[in-house]
């Protein structure tokens, strides 16, 4: 357990991340207590929404959770969140990932290479880029991957009065958790964690990273995507038990994420699901997953009891939590309003 002892926030997962609902989504968050949403880079731009969760909010932190850096240049980066900055009066929160080596290459035909070393440039780039805007220093980044020299009148947006954007980044891996702690206002715990990880690798790293430059660790804020398994009945617990276990095994099958299951000495799990996914055998995995694992990745209960075991379990661990769970306008309005209540309380 960390000194972490803020109020914890609790932030709405908009995983679906459309922009059809989003005006009624986010006014509906606000109204019962989320502290902000989180857009994805998923079937959708995670940016594009939020603009007009902006406009339909007054309080709400507004958060790409998170955005794939590589495809963009950060200048392209740097103009959409200033602009997203600006027009919320500051609540927005520029959250970065690398994704993995299959989707750069296959899915957005961009280069693969060292990617911790090119966000860290894309990190720093970016504070050039916005400290140019801000205040006149002439623009002149040089890195391995990334160069900077031209800033025109013409092309220059300008000061702000909220000009500090913060940064965001999620990842797995040593390097990743390092750099959030030397570089980044926050890090994205991904939904597949337990205690062990977040404990034992991700805030010794973080503080590691923190120490190298200067900076205190607590300086680095914690959200945590969580998994939730509930119902109001057995059966409904068994169904959101096998879809969530269906995730995991998901996520464990990439090769990237295998240092969560060898916190628990669960390599070979890992291994094996990473072979039935080679094989499509998508619909097998969920049954490698075993209610011990469940119990550790996710947050199982009753619907009622969920608030409570979310607050006990990140409590002074995390800043931040985002259950794993679609919020809409729609969605039980009371539920909500009672777990935003007692995860704040």
């Amino acid at each position: 357990m960390t000194s972490r002892h803020r109020t914890l926030k609790v932030d709405a997962s908009l995983l679906a991340g459309s922009i059809d609902e989003i005006a009624r989504t986010a006014a509906a968050a606000e109204s019962v207590g989320f502290d902000g949403i989180q857009t994805a880079e998923a079937a959708h731009d995670p940016f594009l929404p939020l603009l007009a969760a902006a406009e339909h909010s007054k309080r709400l932190d507004l958060a790409t959770s998170i955005a794939v850096a590589f495809p963009r240049s950060p200048m392209i980066t740097a103009y959409t969140a200033w602009d997203l900055q600006r027009y919320s009066k500051g609540r927005f929160i520029l959250g970065l990932g690398t994704q993995v080596r299959g989707h750069n290459i296959r899915r957005f035909s961009i280069p693969w290479d060292k990617p911790g070393p090119r966000l860290r440039e894309v990190i720093l780039s970016l504070r050039a880029i916005w400290d140019c805007w801000q205040n006149g220093t002439p623009l002149d980044f040089e890195g391995e991957y990334y160069r900077f020299s031209l800033m025109t009148p013409f092309f220059n947006p300008g000061p702000q009065s909220d000009p500090h954007v913060p940064i965001y980044i999620a990842g797995v891996n040593r390097y990743i958790c390092k750099l959030a702690g030397e570089l980044c206002d926050g890090f994205f715990v991904h939904p597949l964690h337990s205690v062990r990880y977040v404990d034992e690798i991700v805030k010794p790293l973080i503080a590691a990273g923190a120490e190298r430059a200067g900076r205190n660790a607590e300086d680095c804020k914690l959200s945590a995507s969580c998994f939730v398994v509930a119902g109001g009945n057995p059966q409904e617990l068994a169904n959101a038990a096998e879809a969530i276990k269906q995730q995991i095994a998901f996520y464990a099958s990439t090769p990237a994420y295998a240092p969560v299951f060898a916190a628990h000495g669960w390599e070979q799990t890992a291994t094996e699901l990473t072979e039935l996914s080679r094989q499509g055998r998508w619909g097998d995995m969920g049954t490698l997953i075993s209610d011990e694992m469940l119990a550790e990745f996710a947050v199982v209960g009753r619907r009622e009891d969920i608030a409570a075991r979310l607050r006990e379990k990140y409590h002074g661990r995390v800043d931040r939590v985002s259950p794993y769970l679609p919020f809409s306008a729609d969605t039980d309005p009371d539920w909500w309003r009672d777990l935003t209540r007692t995860l704040h309380a």
